[in-house]
């Protein structure tokens, strides 16, 4: 049977793939119950196109993990980690390109 070695290098390559699979889900799964979810009061959000940029800014900031921005109710939540960010680092991203954020929750943590 010549297709053995072949066989048998794609079980190994298959194994492997799976363990550092498995590996890559349980760091992930570890890294976001480190996270905090915090939600800010965002003015100056004026048309709908405002969500965008301060999404993106605050996007950007290291550590932050998600964004979501509610233009009805002029607020934004952070998912992002506590070890890189601070809700103060997120808050002064949006200020600086003209969307003054507050801090409106300091109690909310990841799951």
């Amino acid at each position: 049977m010549t297709d053995r070695p072949v066989l048998t290098m794609l079980i190994t390559l298959s194994m492997a793939a799976f363990i550092a699979l498995s590996q890559y889900v349980h760091a992930d799964t570890a890294s976001a119950s480190n996270q905090e979810i915090r939600t800010f009061a965002v003015e100056n959000m004026s048309c709908p196109a405002c969500p965008i940029t301060v999404r993106k800014v605050m996007s950007r900031v290291d550590g932050v993990v998600n964004i979501e921005v509610d233009f009805k109710t002029k607020t934004a939540t952070a998912t992002y980690d506590p070890a890189r960010a601070t809700p103060q680092d997120i808050a002064a991203a949006s200020t600086d390109v003209g969307f003054p954020a507050t801090l409106i929750d300091t109690e909310r943590s990841g799951e």
